[in-house]
Order: structure tokens, then sequence, then C-alpha cells
């Protein structure tokens, strides 16, 4: 397996100060008011509840960063609701500085799309990602914006051979392959987790999905040959062993590692 490699997950939640600017409401309303008067506008449309993919504010990025020194854990934070530009500028500085293999979970039907859009509106650079041959030629036929390309590696498309209906969910595929999965929350759960000031909550529920996303990048790379047995087993154990480092700081590792049978 080529290093380095960079797994990647977000989580994000309504940008209802983006709502605001979109529509007409009162500019005395509070950000609950501007929020439900969205949802009623979106149910009398008959759409859901889920904000579209350019009103996704992004609010943490988790990365797995695995290379020949090591495995790293680490995730970008907007902790003052003003750094989510910051937030995306440095998740594009790591593959400008690295040009790493990058792998994700529907990446590319989620958090691609919504790193792009938010990217937009805050005026990130992100020369090396966005280049499709034209800085380097050997981007011209792997790189990271083609959907059937593997420098970006969305595990979930590529499993399901690029069809939607064949989708499996990241949760229940990794405990069908001994995995921990989700742990302590899902997506659908992290706005209210939020407004309860959880932020700390969906960091490590973050970096909890984003390991679950390299193991089964790990277990992809033992079927395709990348692996072999003895270097698949090597590479978990070395995984266990740097969760049970992390978990004397951080909590949810030791979680993570007793529900790993």
């Amino acid at each position: 397996m080529a290093w380095p490699v960079l797994v990647f997950d977000i989580e994000s939640i309504p940008d209802v100060a983006g709502m605001r600017r979109l529509r007409d409401d009162p500019a005395d309303w509070r950000d609950e008011q501007v929020y439900q008067a969205w949802l009623a506008g979106r149910q009398s449309e008959g759409k859901g509840d889920f904000a579209p993919l350019h009103l996704q504010r992004v609010l943490v990025i988790s990365c797995v960063f695995r290379n020949a020194e090591g495995l790293r854990v680490h995730s970008l934070v907007d902790r003052d609701g003003r750094s989510e530009g910051k937030v995306i500028q440095t998740f594009f500085h790591i593959i400008e500085k690295h040009t790493p293999q990058l792998v994700s979970w529907n990446g590319g039907g989620f958090d691609l799309p919504v790193l792009h859009y938010r990217g937009l509106c805050h005026g990130v650079e992100a020369s090396k990602y966005w280049d499709m041959g034209e800085d380097d030629r050997e981007f011209k036929w792997n790189h990271y914006i083609g959907r059937y390309h593997l420098r970006h590696l969305d595990l979930m498309d590529l499993l399901a051979l690029y069809s939607p209906k064949n989708n499996a969910p990241l949760d229940a595929l990794a405990k069908l392959c001994g995995f921990p999965g989700k742990l302590g929350m899902d997506g659908s759960q992290v706005y209210a987790q939020y407004l309860q000031g959880g932020l700390e909550d969906i960091r490590r529920y973050c970096e909890t999905d984003v390991l679950n996303t390299y193991l089964m990048y790990c277990r992809f790379q033992k079927m395709r040959g990348g692996f072999t047995e003895a270097e698949y087993a090597q590479e978990i154990d070395f995984v266990r062993a740097t969760l049970g480092d992390l978990a004397h700081s951080e909590p949810h590792w030791d979680e993570y590692l007793k529900a790993w049978r």
C-alpha cells in the first residue's frame, strides 16, 4: 500500500447565517426563527429538512494520516463559529504539502462537494487538489476530481460499482467486517448536539467514523492485493496499538477499542 494516505470525514450543520442572506426574514429574528422559517418553506415545497450542500457549514474535518512515520488521527474544528474558511484551507494545505492518497466514504457524494462550495465562499486556495494535468502531467490521467480515478478513492462509490442503488452504509459494513462502527451518535443528531454545546462530542464521533473508514480501506487493500495477509494483520495490530496510546488522553478511543472485538 502506497503512503501517504489521508482518510477524511466531515461533520456539518445548517448554515443559518447563509439562510439569512438568501431570505427576506426580519433582521431581529433569532437564528432558531430563521431556521424554522426555512424548514417551513422546505416543507411547503414537499422537500426534506436536510440542507442543500451549499448551505452545509463545515464544523469538523477529521483525518487519519498514515505515512512511513506512523498514524495520526487529527481533527480540524471550527471552535469559535468564525473559522470555517481556515478549517477548509488547512485541509487543502495538507493535500498541497503531501499529495496523499485521498480516501473517503461517500466523499464524492457529500464531503467534497460541500468543501468545494464552502471553500469557494471563503476564498480558499487548493491548486494541487484541482490540478487535472495543467501543472503536473502525472495528474492528467489520475487526479483528485475524476470519479473513476483513484487519487481520491471514494470507497462507498467504488464498492457499489458507481451505482447509487448498491451503496452500503459505513456503519453496517464496518460492523460486518468486525470493526466497531459508529459510536455515540449519527449524522442526523449532529445539529442538535451542536446546539446543546456538544462540539467535542461531535469531534470525537467524527474521529471514530474516519477511523472506521481507514480500517475499511485497509480491508480493501487486502482484498485488492495491496496488503498481504501478514501485512494486513500487522497494520491492524499497529492501529490497535496507536489507539491504545491515544486512549490515555482521549477516552473515546478506549470505548472504541472495547467495542472492537
